[in-house]
């Protein structure tokens, strides 16, 4: 009679000791999620989560505590807050029964070795594990580990996954992996910025092993002497390793290999022919590395082929059927270089194979006829091509679900084409007409940089043509065209949309309310059009809007005060905006990107930018500004960007964006004094106020604004002294003080004299170099002698009077001031009353200052 597995495993009793072990483990970690929930002593550890024990001698035989991430949308950084982290307790590996042990994808920090438990021994004898097979601590990417000695004590070992690890200090990793692991059979070290390889070491005791994963390291050497005795493995990864060096024909040792992956390395010259041997081979990947020639024929005599990748490289000459003559089983080929390659295909030649992924570029102005055989296709890229796209063309694309024309040269016409797959990237090539269809398909559509004309009216509002019922389109680029007419008000059908890139056409018109609706919206892009009107309030709806670019078009009206406090880039440039920049900007604390230049803006800076706490730290680690669009379980990828003012020209910034943090306030109607808490954003790496009606000095705390490269006052009110502070901004390459009212002499023995006179130029009183004015000729210009008591009584006396003057005619002017009763006149009255407070106190804090 059988037991039913549920109630015999209900029986079981945890095993004391390895529940006293488990204990241990949990009185280290920190447990954000409390994973960790049900492990109380009050309950049968056997039972706890993670935990699977032994059915007859209740021992624990495995844990298995991963942790589950998904990407973010908006974002390049993993969030692991719900991860378990701290210390993993070096106990785990004496449990006498534990076969696997997965921690993978946590957060943990340290591993903890308890030197009173090892007798003060070395780090290899706290470890006594028999049993352990699997061992797991991937992508824990904090996580830093010195010496793997102990890994020797596991001589039941085989398979080991510690990628992502940092293992930098490990210098002997390879012998520490080799010594007594003799039924090794899995290998993973990816990217744990391993710089050894022992190049000339001649052989490494891998007797049993089949895999080995070494990819994303930085080895900077030719493939290692005792890599071509491992005569039983069958896959190699070593991908992204800065390998170099020709391909050694000691590879054919390696009778059995199955997978050979060299992606992304530096080898050099030809590609074997002897390659064409490998009988076994599957998986053969020489994408982007240096090979040079021709591709050798051999290789269409690997049967067993699945995979083939010789795509950027620097390969020449002509490709024929011949080079894939028995690739019966091919299902992904990467063909490409730079010249193109030369196609030659008898017109009549049907391949051996059905592929499901094509990655290609040719030389020529017609596509191959073979293309169109292949009805097994998900995913076609072309590359580096000319071509001319009829009607057949888009038929059969329409069957693909990943579609990447980027950058060719495509002529064809869009007008009456139907795009249906998933994904599609058209942009930067020939294609013209007006907008295509859509199928209810399509999820990220890109055809920037084209020349489509016409409306957007018939794709976004006409219901017929948008096929198959609801839209599950999430990313729209049609940037860098010729569209015109409006935006329409049909934004109602595409409430799945996250990013929105219209920019550099000729539009006009409003921001249609129903926009409002675009609850996902994260990204809009509406730059370099014709558009004007005030920011619409429903688009307060976009929570989640996060980059919001209008720049170079005809919107007026107040900055809306309701962007969303996660917003990261605001751009709003080359408008006529006006009225007071609003204070809840300083509530968008991840704001990196603050550009209001160009405008009608009056009034004060306000003086809590100081809360914008992305400003106020070093940015060195901030993530990556990547936009994930998941369909149907699959991440797409993309970098956004922007086009923004610095160091006194345009310039553009996609994949480093996530690094510049910008203010430019230019060329507007500022007023008043620069708040003394701008100069607290220590994270700024360039700011811009000239062409303002700013006044006052510049306080010696711009020297805590380290970060500065690009610095620009220029054409303002500003005077005093330029602050020996500022000679600590070691990284600026941009300033311009011109057209002001500075005084005295330039700091010397700094960085300051290496920018040209016109840094300084318009200020007649500013002397020393780079200006040619000497200050040593004029005794207006030596450094201040203290004034004598008499003289400084009677100065300060002076201004003392004035103050109290001063004082009291604004006092009873803010008295009597509210029987004004026409509202514009109070308006501008107390707008008067500020200014002449500013003055004031900037005026006499100046004269207090001499005094002391």
């Amino acid at each position: 009679m059988m037991l039913n597995p549920c109630t015999c495993s209900s029986k079981i009793q945890c095993n004391e000791k390895d529940k006293e072990g488990l204990l241990n483990f949990k009185q280290g970690v920190e447990d954000p999620s409390g994973k960790l929930s049900s492990w109380s002593t009050e309950q049968d550890c056997c039972n706890w989560k993670g935990v699977k024990c032994d059915n007859i001698t209740s021992r624990v035989t495995e844990l298995s505590l991963p942790c589950s991430t998904t990407l973010p949308t908006y974002s390049d950084k993993v969030d692991k807050s719900h991860c378990l982290t701290g210390s993993i307790h070096i106990s785990l590996l004496q449990f006498q029964s534990l076969h696997s042990l997965d921690l993978h994808n946590n957060d943990f920090l340290a591993i903890q070795f308890d030197s009173q438990n090892c007798h003060n021994l070395s780090v290899e004898y706290c470890v006594n594990s028999s049993a352990l097979e699997y061992l797991d601590l991937s992508s824990n990417y904090a996580l830093a580990i010195d010496n793997l000695q102990w890994l020797s004590r596991i001589s039941s070992l085989k398979r080991l996954q510690l990628s992502g690890i940092d293992l930098r200090k490990e210098t002997y990793w390879l012998q520490s992996v080799t010594t007594m692991l003799p039924s090794l059979s899995e290998l993973y070290l990816r990217s744990c910025q391993l710089n050894n390889l022992s190049p000339s070491l001649q052989y490494a005791n891998f007797t049993a092993l089949q895999i080995l994963d070494l990819r994303g390291n930085k080895f900077d050497s030719e493939l290692p002497k005792w890599l071509f005795n491992l005569s039983g493995i069958f896959n190699i990864d070593l991908s992204s390793s800065v390998l170099r060096g020709q391909l050694p024909k000691a590879l054919l040792n390696l009778r059995h290999l199955e997978s050979l992956g060299l992606e992304k390395n530096h080898f050099n010259g030809p590609i074997p022919d002897w390659l064409g041997q490998f009988e076994h081979l599957q998986y053969l990947d020489l994408v982007k590395n240096n090979f040079s020639g021709s591709i050798p024929v051999s290789l269409g005599n690997l049967s067993s082929l699945v995979f083939l990748g010789v795509g950027r490289n620097q390969l020449t000459g002509i490709v024929s059927e011949r080079n894939f003559a028995k690739l019966s089983k091919l299902k992904y080929l990467s063909i490409y270089s730079l010249p193109p390659l030369i196609f030659d295909f008898d017109s009549h030649w049907i391949p051996p194979f059905q592929l499901q992924q094509l990655i290609f570029g040719f030389a020529g102005s017609e596509l191959p006829v073979w293309l169109y055989t292949q009805r097994s296709i998900d995913t076609l890229k072309i590359v580096h091509s000319s071509f001319e796209a009829p009607g057949d063309f888009w038929n059969f694309v329409s069957r693909i679900t990943f579609l990447d024309l980027e950058r060719n040269s495509i002529d064809g016409n869009l007008s009456k084409v139907l795009l249906n797959s998933t994904y599609i990237n058209l942009s930067s090539n020939d294609l013209k007409g007006s907008l295509p269809q859509l199928s209810s398909n399509v999820a990220v559509l890109d055809i920037a940089s084209n020349s489509l004309s016409g409306s957007i009216s018939p794709l976004l509002c006409d219901r017929k043509r948008l096929l198959n019922g609801e839209s599950n389109l999430v990313y729209l680029d049609l940037s860098d065209n010729r569209l015109s007419g409006g935006l329409t008000n049909c934004w109602h059908n595409w409430k799945s949309l996250v990013h929105i890139n219209l920019g550099s056409n000729n539009l006009t018109g409003k921001i249609p309310r129903s926009m409002g609706l675009l609850s996902d919206l994260t990204t809009l892009h509406l730059h370099e059009n014709n558009l004007y009107g005030e920011i619409p309030p429903s688009l307060q709806n976009c929570h989640s809007l996060l980059i919001f670019n209008v720049r170079e078009n005809n919107f007026s009206g107040n900055i809306p005060k309701w962007i969303p406090q996660s917003a990261m880039a605001l751009q709003l440039r080359s408008n006529q905006f006006s009225g007071n920049i609003p204070p809840q900007i300083c509530q968008m604390t991840s704001l990196i990107i603050l550009d209001f230049a160009d405008n009608r803006i009056s009034g004060h800076i306000p003086n809590c930018l100081d809360d914008i706490t992305a400003l106020i730290s070093n940015n060195a680690s901030r993530s990556k500004l990547a936009f994930y669009v998941n369909v149907s379980n699959i991440y797409y990828s993309f970098v956004d960007s922007l086009e923004l003012v610095t160091k006194g020209q345009g310039s553009y910034y996609r994949a480093n964006l996530h690094f510049m943090t910008l203010i430019d306030l230019s060329n507007n109607d500022l007023s008043g004094t620069i708040p003394p808490q701008m100069f607290s954003l220590v994270g700024l790496h360039s700011l811009n106020l000239s062409d303002n009606k700013l006044i006052g000095s510049i306080p010696n705390e711009i020297g805590n604004m380290y970060n500065l490269e690009s610095l620009d006052f220029s054409t303002n009110k500003l005077w005093g002294e330029i602050p020996h502070g500022m000679s600590n901004l070691s990284f600026l390459s941009y300033l311009n003080l011109s057209s002001n009212n500075f005084t005295g002499k330039i700091p010397s023995g700094t960085q300051l004299q290496g920018f040209s006179a016109l840094s300084y130029i318009g200020n007649p009183d500013l002397c020393g170099s780079p200006l040619t004015k000497n200050c040593s000729s004029d005794t207006k210009y030596k450094e201040t002698k203290p004034m004598d008591e008499h003289q400084s009584q009677s100065e300060f006396l002076s201004w003392f009077y004035i103050g109290i003057e001063s004082g009291f005619v604004t006092g009873f002017l803010g008295v009597c001031g509210p029987i004004f009763l026409i509202r514009k006149c109070r308006h501008a009255y107390f707008n008067f009353l500020y200014d002449m407070r500013d003055q004031l106190y900037v005026m006499v804090a100046v004269k207090m200052n001499s005094f002391r």
